[in-house]
């Protein structure tokens, strides 16, 4: 962590990639509100994905291979979680009936929360986890020592895990997002309009100043992007529990390449049914690593060898089955 925390190079390197890419996504290219094509989408998800391997790399050369390799697992776990949040999105946008040329706009408003809601999960849990280290004992002949924070979330992240695997999906389609906690700040601070105005957060109905369901669904957004950190964010502990800046710029790049991915897979959404059993052997193998950790310890080469691994197999499942669906 020193030599990246402290290389003046990479932080502003970073910070000033993510601004000036922000600043163009949305004063430039997306100034006008349009409906994102699917050849865009790919574009801009090629060059995410080209700029986060980029950015692996420099790591690489400033702090070595295992940095790399935590780097990259936790960026392709937050990624890899991220396709829950696109099927959530998708409910949302279609409860609220929003113009498909305001999504893009929603999405990147609830970026720039994330950017701020990660950045005091990460660094805050760090220094947690810092403070909850036991006293170093000895177990069967090893000298041994357990963080009560890890030992929690490893726990935690099994359970989501094998909750997640047989959780009933067709539920959430028949959701009152409208009584989500986001919707209920901005109901309970200002009058709602029943009426989009364009992209306006705020609108003007009789001489009444009113927000706009636009700005109810980003605070859903808001809120849903939140409750999906309570399983993301611990499970990327599990990486590189003692180094905030390999967690925050992982989980940065994989959020930032979100918007375009949603685009990318709206319409698609339904040929991954198995990932989600997918994600519930990610999350579980996280967790039983973070409670095994003071007893025996996963590299991060291998970490990232059983993600990679489970992701392609289930993404390739789920093209096979769907594709099986369609021919039948």
């Amino acid at each position: 962590m020193d030599k990246l925390i402290n290389h003046p190079g990479v932080l502003t390197g970073f910070a000033v990639l993510v601004v000036v890419m922000l600043l163009l996504d949305l004063g430039v290219f997306n100034k006008k509100a349009h409906v994102v094509s699917s050849r865009e989408a790919a574009i801009w998800s090629v060059v995410w994905i080209t700029l986060s391997m980029g950015f692996s790399l420099v790591v690489w050369h400033v702090s070595g291979f295992d940095k790399f390799t935590q780097f990259q697992s936790a960026y392709w776990i937050e990624k890899a979680l991220s396709v829950d949040n696109l099927f959530v999105f998708i409910l949302v946008f279609g409860f609220f009936n929003v113009p498909l040329e305001l999504h893009h706009k929603v999405l990147f408003w609830g970026i720039i929360g994330a950017l701020i809601f990660r950045a005091i999960f990460i660094f805050a849990g760090v220094e947690l986890i810092n403070l909850t280290y036991l006293p170093e004992t000895e177990l069967w002949g090893h000298h041994i020592r357990i963080n009560l924070v890890l030992l929690l979330f490893g726990l935690f992240l099994v359970y989501a895990g094998i909750r997640s695997a047989f959780d009933d999906e067709s539920q959430e389609g028949e959701k009152d997002f409208t009584k989500s906690a986001g919707a209920r700040i901005i109901y309970r601070f200002f009058k709602v309009s029943r009426n989009f105005d364009g992209g306006k957060f705020f609108t003007v109905e009789n001489g009444v100043k009113m927000a706009t369901p636009l700005l109810v669904v980003v605070g859903v957004i808001e809120f849903t992007d939140v409750l999906f950190a309570v399983d993301s964010i611990p499970a990327i502990f599990a990486i590189a529990p003692d180094d905030p800046f390999i967690l925050y710029t992982s989980n940065i790049f994989a959020i930032l390449g979100l918007r375009a991915l949603y685009f990318l897979l709206a319409n698609f959404i339904h040929m991954f049914s198995l990932l989600k059993y997918g994600l519930a052997v990610i999350l579980s193998f996280i967790g039983l690593k973070m409670v095994i950790s003071p007893f025996y310890h996963v590299s991060s080469p291998i970490s990232l060898s059983i993600v990679g691994g489970v992701l392609l197999v289930s993404v390739v499942a789920s093209l096979v089955v769907a594709k099986k669906k369609a021919t039948s």
